[in-house]
Formats: structure tokens, sequence, C-alpha cells
């Protein structure tokens, strides 16, 4: 995979990870104003858009849940997977593209 390739694919990877977390903490946090993620949520976005960019297996990987060595300190992968569980089934509803894109990437 070139290198144009490699971005797309992690950029593609974090918009959809934003979207789960934005999901997440709408229907969970009621956050609103200027950010539309409160400040436990803005952690998490910011902590898993770093993990992909540092990513070594992005070339490779599918999901970080598949992923055999798990770069998420153990408090942050509970919370990530929290997110998914609840926006998975959502994201059907609101970016039905995305989330198919999702699903075959598999």
């Amino acid at each position: 995979m070139n290198i144009g390739n490699l971005e797309k694919k992690r950029k593609k990877e974090q918009e959809v990870v934003e979207l789960m977390i934005r999901l997440y903490c709408r229907g969970n946090h009621r956050s609103s104003g200027k950010n539309p993620l409160c400040p436990e949520c803005q952690e998490l976005l910011e902590y898993a858009k770093a993990r992909s960019e540092r990513c070594p297996f992005m070339e490779n990987k599918t999901f970080c849940s598949n992923c055999k060595v798990h770069c998420y300190k153990p408090e942050m992968r509970e919370k990530i997977r929290v997110v998914m569980r609840y926006s998975g089934p959502r994201m059907l509803l609101y970016r039905p593209g995305l989330a198919l894109w999702h699903l075959i990437s598999r």
C-alpha cells in the first residue's frame, strides 16, 4: 500500500471513530455549545487519533480489537469499547454509507 492510500485509510478510520464518539457523547452526555463533545469524550477522541497516527500495523489491520498488540491503555480501551457498543448500531441511521464501509472493511 502506498503512502497516499495509507493516509486515506488512517483518516477514514479516524473519521469513523470521531463519528462514533460524537454519537455516544450526544446520546449520553447531552453535550452542547461550541464544542460538541464533553471534556471526557474530547480526551478519548484525541487519544484515539494519537493511537491511530502511531499505528505501525495500519497497512494490514482491520480493527484495533482484532490487533495482536493493544496500544490503548486498559482504561481507554474500555471507554472506546463502550462507545463502540453504543454507536455501532446507531451509525446505520446517521451515516449508513460509512457504517457499511466499516462493516465491509473488517
